[in-house]
């Protein structure tokens, strides 16, 4: 069990996170919000990278604040930008972490290293230089390191970043997989990703929790707001910004997508919301 209690972050004068009271248990959780919302800076607090201001974050019953180090070795973090020395390999990484996380068997560590190596489709590329590979294989070692050692919560900032259609799948496919017996927070703007994976999510907005709610839940704002239809160019402009979810021209028309309280036109029809619509109408607040 995870549990973060009342965690703030104070630079200067901004208030980076305020009052923070979040349980995160077995599975995968999703953690939303717009840019600047705080939730990397959560997410290095937790990776014990970053003092509090206040609270604390325990982990199973470990203090953040107390037991930093007994907490690192029981996390795996990969940060929202990946960096290492491009001279190394794969295989020399992951065996650096896995001794940083205490396997000090040379032969587990080896059989970890491998299984991660393969879990994320690199053990091809396991003795090749890092300066060589594409950014989208950089984040592949970032995943498997952010595994090794078997920690008990793996915090996962942007992992999703770079990666083709196929390894998106092969990730979310792994979390699924680990998420049975381990505590998963994923970070991303890929509201896909945490519909396609999650259970439960939290939203940040200006370092505050706003929801902490299943996806369902958070899905159900949207509904009874998603609207669909055909309308003439130039008649969207009438329109608020933030209520066009999307649009498509067709020669003199325009087929558009609408969150609204109500009908926004006429021959509008209303539609299933999906996990954006409501995270979106979330953020809207009274503006709906």
């Amino acid at each position: 069990m995870i549990e973060i209690r009342n965690l703030s972050k104070t630079y200067k004068q901004h208030q980076a996170l305020s009052s923070i009271n979040l349980q995160i248990s077995t599975g995968i959780f999703g953690l939303l919000g717009p840019n600047g919302a705080g939730k990397s800076t959560l997410m290095r607090i937790m990776a014990t990278l970053m003092k509090p201001s206040g609270g604390d974050v325990l982990i199973d019953s470990l203090s953040i604040n107390t037991h930093p180090e007994k907490v690192r070795k029981m996390i795996g973090y990969l940060p929202q930008h990946f960096h290492v020395y491009p001279q190394l390999t794969p295989i020399e990484i992951l065996d650096y972490v896995g001794v940083m996380k205490g396997v000090t068997n040379k032969k587990e560590r080896r059989e970890q290293v491998s299984h991660w190596l393969h879990e994320v489709n690199l053990t091809s590329k396991a003795n090749e230089k890092m300066k060589t590979f594409s950014h989208g294989m950089k984040q592949r070692v970032g995943i498997a390191q952010a595994f090794m050692g078997d920690p008990k919560l793996i915090i996962l900032d942007e992992p999703t970043v770079g990666l083709d259609p196929e390894e998106r799948l092969r990730l979310r496919n792994l979390l699924s997989k680990e998420g049975l017996n381990k505590s998963i927070l994923l970070s991303t703007h890929v509201v896909t990703d945490i519909e396609s994976s999650c259970f439960e999510v939290g939203v940040l907005q200006k370092g505050t929790l706003i929801l902490d709610a299943t996806v369902d839940q958070l899905r159900e704002r949207a509904c009874g707001k998603v609207w669909e239809g055909t309308v003439p160019s130039g008649y969207l402009e009438n329109l608020a910004e933030d209520t066009i979810l999307c649009t498509e021209h067709r020669d003199k028309t325009i087929h558009a997508r609408v969150l609204a309280e109500e009908k926004p036109f006429h021959g509008a029809k209303m539609l299933e919301p999906t996990l954006e619509d409501g995270y979106l109408a979330l953020l809207g607040g009274s503006t709906l």
